[in-house]
């Protein structure tokens, strides 16, 4: 309806919401998607959806990204892919782009001439182009796939709520109290769309010393758990501020780093 405000538990309507969603490719079939949010940038939400992605696939799974931040796609580069996505003679098709482990990935930047140009779109231009990466993909069998958002509560988070059948949601965060009052206005936007939330991720987290393994908070003891207490939300994991995992997504070696720094919140996933 023309006056629909999205806020269904606002809405006497009984409407079928399933007229909403997007219809992907007869051959994709996706077990389950799971959204990383935050409610603004710079808070390391691309490492996070590809920490999540390298982690799930070493558990055994079929795993692909989308990379739903259209204006700023990153995920490309912490794989270290630099080929182009390709697609069919009459363009209704577009293949994704596999990552050296054999994680599935759509961004812009796999169909730019340049990574480095600017995409200066409008809004509904760009959740037109995260609706086809859903569409039009060729996706094939995935078992999950982790949408990469664009910060804030926008038109994109908006058409992916409505249009993509998203399972849950995992919201990255950092311990300053601004970014932890940001974080509300994405766990509220969730639940007005009836979105499941997952969980909470705290990126930059503290600094552990070289020396004695002592935590140090360079922004201040974290208010998460307040934040987790107030929406009944668990904590999924807690990211250090760490050189080396910094160093490998800027190589491109998302899928060389050693460990499983979010172990936990995988499971926690995969029981989803």
């Amino acid at each position: 309806m023309s006056s629909c405000n999205h806020d269904c538990s606002s809405c006497k309507e009984k409407c079928d919401k399933s007229q909403f969603m997007a219809t992907p490719k007869p051959t994709t079939k996706i077990g389950k998607m799971i959204a990383v949010v935050s409610g603004k940038g710079g808070v390391g939400k691309s490492m996070v959806t590809d920490l999540l992605a390298v982690g799930t696939l070493r558990k055994g799974y079929k795993v692909a990204v989308l990379d739903a931040d259209i204006t700023g796609p990153s995920v490309p580069k912490a794989f270290g892919i630099t080929e182009k996505a390709y697609g069919n003679e009459d363009g209704t098709t577009i293949y994704p782009v596999l990552s050296s482990q054999g994680v599935k990935l759509m961004s812009m930047n796999l169909l730019l001439d340049d990574e480095n140009s600017p995409v200066v779109w409008r809004g509904p231009v760009i959740s037109g182009a995260v609706k086809q990466f859903y569409t039009d993909v060729e996706w094939g069998e995935v078992d999950y796939m982790y949408v990469d958002m664009p910060p804030g509560t926008g038109d994109v988070p908006l058409t992916v709520f409505q249009s993509l059948p998203i399972d849950g949601i995992v919201v990255v965060t950092t311990p300053q109290d601004l970014v932890s009052m940001i974080v509300e206005k994405a766990v509220k936007m969730a639940e007005l769309m009836g979105v499941k939330i997952v969980g909470l991720i705290e990126n930059m987290s503290y600094i552990a010393c070289p020396c004695c393994g002592e935590k140090i908070y360079p922004y201040g003891k974290s208010k998460l758990e307040a934040v987790a207490s107030k929406y009944s939300l668990p904590i999924l994991g807690r990211l250090a501020i760490d050189e080396n995992l910094s160093k490998s997504v800027d190589e491109g070696k998302i899928e060389e780093i050693s460990g499983e720094p979010l172990d936990d919140a995988i499971t926690v996933i995969t029981a989803v």
